[in-house]
């Protein structure tokens, strides 16, 4: 007789607990025992300490590689779009120009909520040793002007910008090689198998590291909780907070706005019909895992066509990443409120270019908001430390973010169909006219 086996436990799952059991453990020492010399010295700054840093070094060590093999291989294949014609072009700047706004309403929703306002990150001596270096390092981002933060994005040495990390400059260059390698096409073939192939490696080194995440969360979290107490689950709170709230204004009324404007058709009667497709996502937290349902419904119930959303559709999984944007701003936010790091106008302009620029790649690498959160604190100079506060509670907020990435790649599809004429407006307001017939016929 065969027996079941037993469904395994998903990396989600493992890290929530260990989210959980770290912050528990954390509070226990914090109350009881955090003055004995042993527990201080060898298990809170010694063994969590160790663990905690050695995961936050992996991930820094994926960063360039992944960043830079990923973004020309991702570009490369947009460019690729070009025999679509307009709607290639549309498509693709939509997806940014939602991007830039995803990270910019982030920023203002943060500046506003102040997560982490008063959380003094600083009593975690080491860390606050690491934000001093990282600031100090890279040349005190405050002081640079608006003009040097853009004239920065091209390198005067690609070489020197990946050994410095200038990702900015990184992902200038990487956007540059792979529309060069679709420009060429058959003539770099090889050129592009090999990115690709690299890009492979990457994402298999990156589920290696994030294979041993939960044992250090725990250990993260751990450390932050002993040090700091339970005081610190307020500004976790206010932090996740921040995030739901810019990720429904994204998706409840930036989305819906410019549905609106573009195509006069009603975000009400879209978000009605849309909604168990948001559902799915949600339950899922995979875009990938979205898409036949999402041009289905679009096709079925909005009168979109096949021809555009099946094109649309898988780009936006792919390059249209605007929840994890949103995330990444509010991070950016709470973490330099949480150490006390001042950032400058010019500052929050490299986080949207930075983030913006980033989303043309990335998305299909697993856990690609903590690697691509690690490029965008490394271009304002912020302690990459500062990660180990948001990353269970990131696990959490995945669901969330991906019910909204999948909504902007629907409006997007719906904009860019109903501009070429590929909308069937009695398909898309038949439940409204249906209702109106059924109103009719009883009166």
């Amino acid at each position: 007789m065969k027996t079941k086996s037993k469904k395994k436990m998903g990396l989600t799952t493992k890290i929530f607990i260990a989210l959980i059991l770290g912050a528990l453990i954390g509070i226990v020492i914090n109350l009881t025992c955090i003055k004995n010399p042993f527990v201080s010295k060898y298990v809170v700054q010694g063994l969590f300490y160790v663990v905690g840093q050695a995961f936050i070094r992996g991930m820094q060590m994926l960063v360039v590689p992944l960043v830079f093999v990923s973004i020309a291989t991702g570009a490369a294949a947009i460019g690729d779009t070009k025999t679509l014609g307009k709607v290639g072009v549309k498509t693709v700047i939509f997806y940014l120009i939602t991007t830039i706004l995803a990270v910019t309403v982030a920023l203002g929703v943060a500046n506003l909520i102040n997560p982490g306002q008063g959380a003094n990150l600083s009593k975690l001596e080491s860390i606050a040793k690491t934000a001093t270096t990282t600031v100090s390092t890279t040349g005190a981002a405050t002081k640079t002007s608006m003009v040097d933060t853009l004239l920065n994005i091209i390198p005067t040495n690609p070489v020197q910008a990946l050994a410095n990390g200038d990702m900015l400059a990184i992902i200038f260059f990487a956007v540059l090689i792979g529309i060069i390698l679709a420009k060429l096409g058959d003539k770099t073939q090889q050129v592009h198998n090999l990115l690709n192939q690299c890009n492979d490696i990457m994402m298999e080194m990156t589920m290696m590291v994030m294979k041993v995440a939960p044992v250090c969360v725990f250990c993260l979290i751990a450390r932050t909780f002993s040090t700091l107490g339970y005081s610190v689950m307020f500004y976790m709170l206010k932090y996740m907070i921040a995030v739901i709230l810019a990720l429904a204004v994204q998706c409840l009324v930036v989305y819906q706005i410019m549905l609106k404007v573009t195509t006069g058709l009603s975000p009400f009667v879209f978000l009605k019909k849309f909604f168990p497709v948001q559902a799915f996502a949600f339950s899922t937290a995979t875009s990938n895992a979205t898409i036949p349902m999402n041009i289905d419904t679009l096709y079925e119930k909005m009168g979109v066509s096949k021809r555009i959303s099946s094109f649309t559709i898988p780009l936006g999984a792919t390059v249209n990443m605007d929840g994890t944007s949103i995330m990444q701003g509010v991070a950016v936010v709470f973490v330099a409120q949480a150490f006390g790091i001042h950032l400058s106008l010019a500052n929050y302009i490299t986080v949207i270019a930075t983030a913006t620029l980033a989303s043309i790649g990335t998305a299909g690498v697993p856990s690609v908001g903590l690697i691509t959160l690690t490029m965008v604190f490394n271009s304002v100079g912020l302690p990459v430390s500062g990660i180990s506060m948001i990353m269970g509670i990131d696990r959490i907020l995945d669901m969330i973010r991906t019910a909204v990435n999948i909504t902007g790649d629907a409006v997007c599809t719906t904009v860019v169909a109903y501009q070429n004429g590929d909308v069937d407006k009695d398909v898309y307001y038949s439940d409204v006219k249906k209702d109106l017939e059924e109103t009719h016929s009883e009166a």
